[in-house]
């Protein structure tokens, strides 16, 4: 594939169809659309404004804020000025505002708004790179030498000719640093993961040829723009093919949003996929008997049909009349009331999502690809992609990209996507990236060509008896129940495996009415302890009887990324949950 650039892309698709709406906002109960003529306007005023600030090839912003239009544009700004972008989770701390920003040296940061500011404020004697903090558009003004409102930053631009501009966009080389991609940090402070400019122009080109994507596709912005999926969808790919994103509301609104859209190209976290799980199985429990039976019905008939489709065929004979019939009364209808009408590729990824899940869906024709990868090669390694899909596993490995498995186990990557390096660390750089090969610390086996990822080598768990068990699959198995929320095994150096479990917030309230108590006592009541006592024998008969667990303790809240429990993806900090909740640990053991 020819090197282009994302900011070149950016300019080519003004070029080439400089009416069609390149993003949407929803402002007054409608959905107002940009242009992609006026979309480049916006970068190119934006990275002329970055410029005149001294900023040079190299140098770093950092972007903090929901999705919006903004965060794009400041983004793309950024990378055209030659410089390299820093996203910050908009649930990161002040402290860790500080460590990003200061370990980037970033002399802008773009803000959403004064709570943000407030992060920023609070630390900003620790940031001595630090010259400029941009508000987005329609924030309240705040009075500091430091803050710019958006408008009065673009106004800067004038300073610098669009020809200064051109040159920088055309000097950019492939090996040149792109983008900053700081992990969740699950291990220690979050690294910096350097992507060059040909990672995210191959990558992008890569994704969008698995789901062919084209200028007709649309999308819908609302997972964290700071990780590196959410970017390849809405800022990448949408450069790359031309296709119009819409940025959600906020994160309560995206049922809704969701709803109006119905975008062609979905892509979720596991946590999305169960919340769909949970809402569409409590709407069937209170539907009429008939309707019941009748969606029963539809679903057998949408998994063997599915069967074949995941394998690229479509369902033969009698099965294919069912199939079209059952889209006619349940298929058509359902998918439109969950946003998901249009969708032509649903995608799960940045953590593992249980196969009973996908089962789930594909009985409602809604087929979703589970795809495997990290930060450190761009976000895919491997992708169930349409025609293309084993259930179980996480896909056969991108085209191009080179994946095997290590003699202790471990999944090693090399190709295209793979990065440059963690910025300023050399030595976890090279404990990572060993002769061009990515060290995923992930343990897999292929089935066929098919990769099935079989737990953590940082979580491995040895028992006080010797024996290695990696915890991923049998927390994936307590979480099938609709109760657990999150579970988390403990084992290291101890005689046998526990668990601790958190109650998904509906479940717990319907088990609370219905047992006459408070939502805050039911994790304590006996009837739902036997419950799930009864689901953890049932699951504790799938493994070893070193891998069985004895003994689950039910938390009296769920973990948070507030309390340092989740990064803000939504993975477990296993050290920080062993510290906080060690009395309820040790009780297991006593």
């Amino acid at each position: 594939m020819t090197f282009e650039s994302m900011p070149a892309r950016m300019l080519k698709r003004a070029q080439e169809r400089p009416q069609a709406p390149a993003y949407h906002v929803r402002k007054g109960g409608q959905w107002i659309a940009t242009s992609w003529k006026d979309y480049v306007d916006e970068v190119r005023t934006l990275a002329r404004a970055l410029m005149s600030t001294g900023f040079q090839p190299g140098d770093t912003v950092c972007i903090l804020g929901f999705n919006r239009p903004e965060w794009t544009i400041a983004d793309m700004a950024c990378m055209a000025a030659g410089g390299a972008p820093a996203g910050i989770y908009t649930t990161n701390s002040p402290q860790e505002v500080q460590y990003i920003t200061n370990h980037c040296e970033a002399s802008v940061i773009f803000l959403e708004n004064e709570a943000q500011w407030q992060k920023v404020n609070a630390v900003r004697d620790q940031l001595p790179h630090l010259r400029h903090a941009v508000l987005f558009t329609d924030a309240p003004a705040i009075s500091d030498p430091l803050v710019s409102s958006w408008t009065d930053f673009l106004g800067r631009a004038r300073q610098v000719s669009e020809s200064d501009l051109d040159a920088r966009i055309n000097n950019l080389k492939p090996e040149d640093l792109a983008t900053l991609i700081y992990t969740s940090g699950t291990t220690g402070p979050p690294k910096g993961v350097m992507l060059s400019h040909n990672n995210l122009s191959w990558t992008a080109d890569a994704a969008l040829q698995m789901v062919s994507g084209t200028a007709d596709d649309c999308v819908l912005s609302y997972l964290p723009l700071s990780h590196i999926a959410e970017q390849m969808f809405t800022v990448h790919g949408s450069s790359a093919a031309g296709y119009a994103v819409y940025y959600a509301e906020s994160i309560d609104a995206v049922p809704d949003n969701l709803k109006e859209v119905q975008p062609t190209i979905f892509f979720g976290v596991p946590r999305i996929w169960e919340k769909f799980h949970a809402g569409i199985t409590a709407k069937l429990q209170d539907a009429s008997p008939v309707k019941k039976k009748l969606v029963s019905w539809a679903m057998g008939v949408g998994q063997r049909a599915n069967a074949y489709r995941c394998r690229g065929e479509e369902p033969p004979g009698m099965l294919g009349v069912q199939y079209r019939l059952a889209n006619k009364l349940i298929y058509s209808k359902l998918k439109p009331a969950v946003g998901l009408g249009r969708a032509k590729v649903c995608v799960s990824g940045a953590a593992p999502i249980a196969p009973d899940v996908i089962e789930f869906f594909l009985g409602l024709d809604i087929l979703v690809h589970e795809v495997y990868g990290q930060s450190e090669d761009c976000g895919p390694t491997t992708f169930n992609q349409p025609g293309k899909t084993r259930i179980g596993t996480v896909g056969p490995p991108v085209p191009g990209v080179d994946v095997r498995i290590a003699d202790d186990g471990e999944v090693i990557v090399k190709g295209p996507n793979v990065f440059m390096g963690y910025y300023k660390d050399e030595k976890a750089t090279a404990e990572t990236l060993i002769d061009g090969w990515l060290h995923s610390g992930d343990l897999g086996a292929f089935d066929g060509e098919f990769l099935k990822i079989t737990g953590r080598k940082k979580e491995i768990i040895i028992t006080a008896g010797g024996k290695n068990i990696a915890p991923k699959n049998i927390e994936a198995a307590l979480k099938r129940h609709d109760l657990i929320n999150e579970a988390v095994v403990i084992g290291d150096r101890r005689k046998y495996l526990s668990a601790l479990v958190t109650l998904d917030p509906d479940g717990a309230q319907a088990w609370a009415t219905r047992l006459g108590v408070g939502v805050d006592q039911v994790h304590e009541h006996a009837d739902l302890l036997a419950e799930l006592q009864r689901h953890v024998d049932t699951i504790n008969a799938e493994f070893a009887q070193v891998e069985q667990v004895k003994k689950f303790r039910v938390l009296p809240r769920n973990l948070t990324v507030e309390h340092g429990e989740l990064t803000p993806t939504l993975k477990v900090k296993r050290r920080i949950v062993y510290d906080h909740f060690a009395e309820d640990i040790e009780a297991m053991y006593g």
